[in-house]
């Protein structure tokens, strides 16, 4: 820990921003602020610059102690028929405990980014992908295809650090070539390093499920008389599928996130499709990425403990998965869950809902809330105030975060098993 006044230069940081986590960071850390020293992007110096100082929990809008805040929030959720445990912006270990939680009180657990996820999650559960690590592309990827998105501006450093290395395991490497699909996208970062631009076919990125129906037509062979595919020459598509059957090992990249309309689940399942064809003959993988704030985490801990992923509910004392009606939007928005748990110890900003249900929000410091909730516990950030563990973008790593500060904020995992604990005497009293 940093002594006051002496700032102290720590290397190797993993940042807790995005997916990526990228592992490379060195940061000076003082009393009071931690700064960016090298390799960070713009966003991580932003969110470590933005980070507040520790606060003292609330109930009603008054200032409490953390026991006081316990046990009011193990009222309400004790007196829930149908509560709401959600968000889940938190480490592996705040996730286990948040299942814990849920099941103790019987409520439904989601993340706050589950919207998103699930256009992934139901492709893989109706016929599988076939999915490559970071490491993968960056030791073997000579072709790139981002589809509907630049990835930079969710993920800053996907180029810099997946795509133009130029050592791998096997010697040096040729720049990978790149192609955008969609329009409007920043594509400065999809240059090489020797000048190289890349590839963009202009398409209506709402429209993916078809282009790449289009492109597996293509790909097989069929002869179609449409000059366009979802607003995107065939010409042009055709050029692709030739570049695909020339790749030795190629990568379709997409990020969830950015996919507009409400059928992003068969844009995925599309692309999954194409995939699996190419492998016929050749070596094509998926990189989907996403994850932030322990995203992919969450939803993995929540297999472990349930045996079933995101928007499980343990009503009624079994777990019961839906993907639709146990959606933390639409439980909230459709007036079901009686009482909402909020966690968000990432980041502080607004939370993403309005609700008159009562709420109980475990997040960092400097959140804000259209309305003041009925308990706010302030929780450390992982990888700031306190050491954890996240799973990557790729789905196969899980990164150490490190304490970079001493704090006398909990962590979400000790909160919510102190509010586990009181609601365990309320129902044996």
């Amino acid at each position: 820990m940093a002594k006051a006044g002496t700032p102290e230069q720590r290397d190797a940081v993993v940042c807790p921003y995005c997916g990526l986590f990228c592992d490379d960071l060195s940061v000076a850390i003082s009393r009071d602020r931690i700064e960016v020293l090298r390799k960070g992007c713009a966003v991580a110096k932003q969110f470590y610059a933005a980070i507040e100082p520790p606060m003292p929990p609330r109930v009603d809008g008054g200032e409490t102690t953390f026991e006081a805040a316990y046990a009011r929030t193990a009222e309400i959720l004790a007196a829930g028929r149908f509560p709401l445990v959600a968000g889940l912006g938190c480490d592996l270990a705040g996730a286990k405990a948040a299942v814990a939680l849920a099941e103790s009180v019987g409520a439904v657990i989601d993340h706050a980014a589950s919207d998103a996820m699930f256009r992934n999650i139901l492709p893989v559960q109706d016929k599988g992908w076939m999915a490559t690590t970071f490491a993968e592309i960056k030791n073997r990827a000579d072709l790139v295809i981002l589809a509907g998105t630049d990835a930079v501006s969710r993920f800053p450093r996907f180029f810099e650090r997946l795509i133009w290395n130029t050592e791998t395991l096997f010697g040096p490497k040729r720049p990978p070539d790149i192609v955008y699909l969609g329009s409007g996208f920043d594509t400065r970062a999809g240059h090489s390093p020797d000048g190289k631009a890349p590839t963009v076919i202009d398409c209506d990125t709402r429209r993916l499920a078809e282009l790449f129906q289009g492109l597996r037509a293509i790909h097989r062979g069929r002869a179609f008389q449409a000059s366009e595919v979802a607003d995107a020459a065939v010409a042009s598509l055709s050029a692709l599928v030739q570049k695909i059957k020339d790749a030795k090992y190629g990568a379709l990249v997409w990020a969830v996130a950015d996919m507009e309309g409400a059928h992003g689940d068969l844009a995925v399942q599309a692309m999954c499709d194409l995939v699996s064809d190419i492998n016929e003959t050749s070596r094509f993988a998926c990189l989907p990425l996403g994850g932030t704030e322990n995203a992919l985490g969450a939803q993995q801990v929540c297999t472990w403990q349930a045996g079933f992923p995101l928007r499980t509910s343990f009503a009624g004392g079994v777990a019961s998965y839906d993907p639709y009606r146990n959606s933390w939007r639409h439980l909230l928005e459709s007036g079901e869950a009686d009482a909402v748990l909020w966690i968000s110890a990432f980041k502080g900003g607004s939370l993403p809902f309005e609700t008159k249900i009562p709420t109980i929000v475990l997040a960092a410091p400097g959140t804000a809330c259209a309305r003041e909730p009925e308990v706010f516990i302030p929780v450390g950030t992982p990888g700031i105030d306190h050491a954890g563990h996240v799973i990557r973008s790729d789905a196969v790593t899980s990164l150490p975060l490190h304490q970079l500060r001493a704090s006398e904020l909990p962590q979400a995992a000790d909160a919510l098993r102190a509010i586990d604990i009181r609601v365990a005497r309320k129902e044996g009293s």
